[in-house]
């Protein structure tokens, strides 16, 4: 396989060492492209500063968490390569899969992405990439009729999965490669968001603007899911509550058509039964409360896009599944100015 030339890999890191080095592992023993890699840790207490220090591998090491969003940010800022892989650092590549994600770019100036499929990791059990019955984590991002995402084929084996090349709605940011000048154009992740939900926002933005994603099958990528987030909480999944609350309801109040705003009111409802029976309402609660305290931000946010680009390019694919619809037709991408 002929080399595809520099790729910027942006691992954000918070302590995950025996992931992160797996992750590393695998990018270095990539084939056929040329990885620049660039850890963004922040403020790991498991020894990861020291690894990155003793394997001389490139890193910025900030002195507290201060979210996904502003680690990859901020590793994105200190990398030059025109196309930029962002990975968890819980994240194992198939020794070819940076090369396919970038030979997968097609000269299309509108094409702003690539989506490889990501497999469930269980650590410890053998790799098998042609295995049908491996678990899907994500062929691509999808919207609910009412705004919300969801990872297309999540839980199914991949045997029952449709694996052909096409297009999605958005890109999963636990393993995606992207166009700097998109990334760098939309002014990266949202930061206020922290964790969680930042990359449908951007997924929508850059829908708004014009892009286009792809999934690419055939470049492969594993993905245990949250470990991070695992291992810095008690309660992980009362804790990220509030983020995704807060996080999904912002990213809806950006783009979601008004027409569609009884289905979103329902969805928060249900939402907010589903916390009370979780033991986390009130961060759930919390969070929704945060995102109306951003309103005024938001709706100039929402109005700053519908000026700037077209929502309806992003809206038109809520409820959709990239197999394709014939609504998604009536507004077609156009090339980002």
């Amino acid at each position: 396989m002929s080399s595809a030339g520099p790729i910027a890999v942006v691992i954000p890191s918070w302590n995950g060492l025996r992931d992160l080095r797996d992750c590393i592992d695998s990018v270095r023993a990539q084939e056929g492209a040329e990885a620049e890699i660039m850890v963004v840790d922040n403020g790991s207490s498991d020894g990861t500063r020291s690894y990155l220090e003793r394997e001389d591998i490139p890193h910025v090491a900030l002195p507290q968490n201060a979210g996904f969003a502003r680690a990859v940010n901020v590793g994105v800022s200190r990398t030059d390569s025109p196309l930029v892989v962002v990975l968890n650092a819980d994240t194992v590549l198939e020794p070819d899969c940076l090369a396919l994600l970038a030979t997968s770019m097609p000269e299309d100036p509108a094409v702003g992405g690539i989506q490889p499929r990501i497999l469930a990791l269980d650590r410890g059990v053998r790799r098998n990439r042609d295995d049908p019955a491996a678990p899907v984590y994500s062929v691509g991002q999808a919207l609910t009729a009412d705004g919300r995402a969801r990872e297309e084929g999540r839980g199914l084996p991949q045997g029952s999965v449709a694996m052909a090349r096409r297009e999605v709605f958005g890109l999963c940011g636990a393993a995606c490669l992207l166009r700097r000048e998109l990334f760098t154009g939309l002014g990266g992740y949202d930061e206020r968001y922290v964790s969680f939900y930042e990359d449908v926002d951007l997924n929508v933005r850059a829908r708004i603007s014009g892009w286009r994603f792809l999934l690419a099958p055939e470049a492969v990528v594993w993905h245990v899911g949250e470990a991070a987030w695992r291992q810095g909480f008690e309660r992980p999944t009362a804790d990220n509550a509030r983020l995704v609350a807060r996080n999904r309801l912002a990213t809806q109040i950006k783009f979601v058509p008004a027409r569609r705003v009884p289905l979103v009111a329902m969805a928060e409802v249900a939402s907010v039964v589903l916390a009370a029976a979780g033991r986390r309402l009130r961060l759930t609660l919390t969070g929704k409360l945060e995102a109306l305290r951003w309103l005024p931000e938001l709706l100039r946010e929402r109005r700053r896009l519908r000026k700037t680009g077209e929502p309806a390019r992003a809206s038109a694919w809520l409820g959709q599944t990239s197999a394709g619809s014939a609504a998604l037709s009536r507004y077609p991408a156009a090339r980002p100015s």
